[in-house]
């Protein structure tokens, strides 16, 4: 089976967009959403970036990211998607919540639906790269193998309770 999302209002599955009101700390800041820290990214180290971090909603963010007349770093096409991977899985390990929403799906695959957007959803053809999904996958893949070397290591019973709890309660917010 494959799950579809794009709306942060959906449920269950909302959670997965980076516009998701799940916020995190990284690189010694607040983020108010995935998305005000990528956005954010493409101007890391300037003022701008601040201000898109500041952002009321991650709408705004957006519309501040994509504003053409601000120069991207140099490097964004190359780090963009290590920035994603680091919003995602940053995410995902502060909520325990949403951690056990993406635990729960399994194997299945994952797909941001979105006609607008071919690199990170599935584009308008449906032939998109897909690649927030397979972040999402990715990120689902990391999660379990350390979720299940933490109940390995203290002795947890197998299982799938609370998987998001115990995840959370198990291991530091830390992002590889």
């Amino acid at each position: 089976m494959t799950i579809y999302f794009y709306g942060a209002d959906e449920v269950p599955y909302g959670c997965f967009s980076n516009f998701s009101d799940h916020g995190f700390d990284l690189d010694g800041l607040w983020w108010p959403t995935a998305e005000h820290y990528f956005q954010a990214q493409k101007f890391a180290g300037t003022r701008h970036a601040d201000l898109v971090r500041r952002a009321r909603t991650p709408l705004r963010a957006a519309e501040l990211g994509r504003d053409a007349s601000k120069p991207l770093r140099r490097d964004w096409e190359r780090v963009k998607d290590d920035v994603m991977r680091r919003a995602v899985a940053t995410k995902f390990r502060t909520h325990g919540d949403i951690c056990e929403v993406l635990l729960s799906t399994g194997d299945d695959g994952i797909v941001e639906d979105t006609a607008a957007d071919h690199y990170w959803g599935r584009g308008r053809t449906g032939t998109g790269k897909n690649m927030l999904g397979k972040i999402l996958m990715r990120t689902r893949s990391r999660l379990r193998a350390e979720l299940a070397e933490a109940r390995d290591s203290d002795g947890r019973p197998e299982g799938d309770d609370d998987l998001g709890s115990i995840y959370a309660a198990t291991l530091p917010a830390t992002v590889s």
